[in-house]
């Protein structure tokens, strides 16, 4: 498994995948050809299809314009390349407009960028191969008596919980920004941001109603940020990147948790998304939304439960549940954009994550279906997925508004 920088990156929305990917792959290209003016980059398949809602032309345009450069973009939703829906080839020309150089770059989730003839598992791994999948990792920690976050600062460098410092850092800012936010989203939606209102609304609520309507507020505040194009943390992508902040900010309030233990359950979280990366995917146009909302409920619902106080085998259930009963759920975002469902979503997810953790909390960790085998499954379910429900804005809640 890669380092956990390499799931929780900071970048500004809407999307990690048709968005942060892009513009990476247009700064790696022109780095490679900064003496070159002009550039053409072709779109395939969901990076088409919904690359206009999720600003994918503007992130690169900004690119190539900031070092005045001309770039030409052209649109091919009905081509997918074979090893993954989100395509985007880029080509330098001549004066004459012959082709000097072209790469083709894959987004495959989270921000991460593949070039085309490169092995996508070739990147840094920091963790041995032989701790890949969730049930090795919680025998070496009952072996070695370890929490899963100390597995974590085994392998990682030195200056992990640094990093996780300044990864907690960007997602109050986020919270605290979107709270205090009015207005409505861009895009041509129309969608009023919510999460102030529902602040506002949640200290009037009592008894079972109460605190838990915070965190759907924390969490609407940074899906809407990311939606209007803020800052945010992929947990695990942009699309999902309000339930993990809203779980642990609300629980960090409520609790009044130091800072380190935070930190320590970011470490937690990113174990259970690192292991759902290495064994499935995090993007939401290879197996639908399952891969980006599942996988934060899942994150969030561990995060939660090591908070409480919960064993590694509580944590893991909780994590099991978080994906496991969001199988099969579609990536339809109406006119492409991380709006409808997606805000909701995560909301609801937040709300989830925190149910998970009490379910788990309440047995002692034994259960029948484990975490590896609900990766495989999510798996099965999202390759079986027609292309319509995995963020093409072809079908579903997609055609709603036509």
């Amino acid at each position: 498994m890669e380092s956990l920088r390499e799931l929780y990156r900071i970048g500004y929305g809407p999307s990690s995948s048709h968005t942060m990917g892009p513009r990476s792959a247009a700064q790696h290209f022109l780095s490679l050809h900064a003496d070159c003016q002009r550039f053409e980059a072709d779109l395939y398949g969901s990076l088409a299809a919904t690359g206009k809602g999720h600003l994918t032309d503007k992130a690169l345009r900004e690119v190539f314009f900031s070092a005045g450069k001309d770039v030409e973009i052209v649109w091919y939703p009905e081509i997918e390349k074979p090893f993954h829906p989100n395509a985007l080839t880029i080509r330098s020309l001549s004066d004459t407009g012959e082709v000097i150089f072209e790469n083709t770059y894959y987004s495959v989730g989270g921000g991460k960028i593949v070039l085309e003839g490169e092995d996508a598992d070739q990147a840094a791994e920091v963790y041995p191969k032989a701790y890949s999948k969730m049930r090795q990792i919680l025998n070496y920690c009952a072996d070695e008596g370890m929490q899963i976050w100390e597995f974590a600062l085994q392998f990682e460098d030195s200056d992990i919980l640094t990093y996780m410092d300044e990864i907690w850092g960007v997602m109050c800012d986020a919270i605290e920004r979107g709270v205090n936010a009015e207005g409505v989203l861009p895009g041509g939606l129309k969608l009023p941001r919510k999460a102030s209102q529902f602040n506002s609304k949640a200290g009037e609520f009592t008894a079972a109603m109460g605190n838990p309507a915070f965190a759907i507020s924390y969490a609407l505040a940074v899906s809407e940020e990311n939606a209007g194009g803020g800052k945010i943390v992929t947990a695990p992508t942009c699309g999902s990147c309000g339930v993990l902040p809203g779980v642990l900010y609300y629980l960090a309030k409520q609790y009044k948790f130091p800072k380190i233990r935070i930190l320590r359950a970011l470490l937690t979280a990113g174990i259970i998304g690192n292991v759902i990366k290495t064994n499935g995917s995090i993007s939401g146009a290879e197996v639908g939304c399952q891969g980006e909302i599942g996988v934060a409920c899942a994150m969030a619902g561990a995060a939660a439960t090591q908070l409480l106080g919960g064993s590694i085998f509580q944590i893991e259930y909780a994590a099991e549940m978080g994906l496991e009963h969001h199988l099969g759920l579609t990536c339809d975002p109406m006119r492409g954009l991380v709006q409808i469902p997606c805000i909701e979503r995560n909301a609801l997810a937040t709300m989830r994550s925190i149910d998970h953790c009490t379910y788990a909390l309440l047995g002692d960790g034994r259960h029948k279906v484990s975490f590896d085998s609900v990766i495989e499954v999510m798996m099965e379910t999202g390759q079986a997925l027609p292309s319509l429900y995995r963020e093409t804005s072809k079908g579903g809640l997609a055609k709603v508004l036509g």
